[in-house]
């Protein structure tokens, strides 16, 4: 039976409903999933999904679930989804602040144990840059901090509270003092790219043309482990047992995080990641990884179990930090942000 003219066009249309939202916490442009009831389009088009009042573009709308891009100028608030029928229950979600932008990090960020956050400005390879290193108060206020090295890529701090800078041009780790002034610490590292400290003080160093590096604190360098060679970087993580976590991103979808042990024994310790990138630790143990999982990019958790989920969504995510001030630190390739995860980071000295 054709509908009566006099009936409203809402009528039958039931209020949208979400149950939650998956990952809890995204960086602008990240792609959000929401779950729930009512959720499809109807007559009018799909519905319309607001992040903090902003309006977010619909990737995907069923019934039961609905995908979501997050507004590039959302800011932490609540998500809603709104139809001809109204709008739906407020559900929170968590959108990563950003820091500061005009940068060029190619793996994660390092910070200091005062909470300051050091970024790089790499570039393009062989080409220099006016500043090589940047530093980032937690307020989001960026100076430049070191100036004259060629292509900065991994950063680390050392247990005396060094940084370290490595050069992927110029295959060498620098040493750099507290006014930004900066002296060569080892050579002849190949494409040197990651750097990681362990708790007794040894450097370890990506050369991701297939080898890491582990320099003493005399400054013998031994080469620790080969690994197949990354189309991008190396990137380094050590737990307190002083296993190596390494990720190489080549051109495959199905990419691992190695695990190295203090004797050189290699395995791949987790498999099925797209393109990972930058990695840190948890004090319970879980990797926090800048990868791809099951066609979704941003950070990626897993557990010593191998339990993998993503915890938060983002597109260009190439490292991730914790502070002493409890939030995480993510780089993507042109900007640092922070955002509240809950977790404490792995301190090792």
């Amino acid at each position: 039976m054709a509908r009566n003219s006099s009936q409203p066009a809402t009528e039958g249309l039931r209020l949208p409903r979400i149950d939650g939202v998956e990952p809890a916490t995204a960086l602008p442009l990240g792609d959000v999933e929401a779950t729930g009831a009512y959720l499809g389009p109807h007559s009018f088009g799909p519905p319309a999904v607001l992040v903090n009042g902003e309006a977010a573009h619909v990737l995907m709308s069923r019934a039961a679930r609905l995908a979501f891009r997050v507004p590039e100028k959302a800011a932490t608030g609540v998500v809603e989804v709104r139809s001809p029928a109204g709008s739906s229950n407020p559900v929170p979600l968590r959108v990563a602040r950003q820091l500061s932008d005009g940068l060029h990090p190619v793996t994660s960020p390092a910070v200091s144990r005062s909470g300051m956050i050091y970024a790089t400005i790499s570039g393009q390879r062989g080409k220099q840059t006016p500043v090589s290193v940047v530093r980032v108060s937690p307020d989001g206020r960026a100076t430049p901090f070191v100036t004259g090295i060629l292509n900065a890529t991994g950063l680390a701090f050392s247990p005396d509270g060094d940084l370290y800078v490595s050069s992927r041009a110029e295959g060498a780790v620098y040493r750099v003092d507290p006014a930004g002034e900066f002296s060569v610490y080892a050579e002849g590292m190949g494409v040197a790219t990651g750097l990681a400290f362990d708790a007794s003080g040894n450097l370890f160093v990506g050369d991701r043309s297939g080898t890491v590096f582990k320099i003493n604190s005399e400054r013998q360098i031994f080469v620790h482990a080969t690994l197949e060679p990354s189309v991008a970087a190396y990137h380094l993580a050590v737990n307190a047992a002083g296993t190596l976590f390494v990720t190489a991103p080549s051109l495959s979808s199905n990419e691992a995080i190695w695990a190295i042990e203090a004797n050189g024994d290699t395995r791949a310790w987790f498999c099925g990641l797209g393109r990972p990138q930058g990695l840190a630790l948890s004090r319970e143990g879980d990797v926090y990884v800048a990868a791809c999982l099951h066609g979704r990019r941003g950070l990626v958790r897993v557990t010593p179990k191998g339990e993998a989920s993503l915890v938060v969504a983002g597109p260009n995510l190439v490292g991730v930090a914790f502070s002493p001030f409890g939030s995480a630190i993510l780089t993507t390739h042109d900007a640092v942000y922070d955002v509240e995860l809950g977790v404490e980071g792995l301190d090792l000295f």
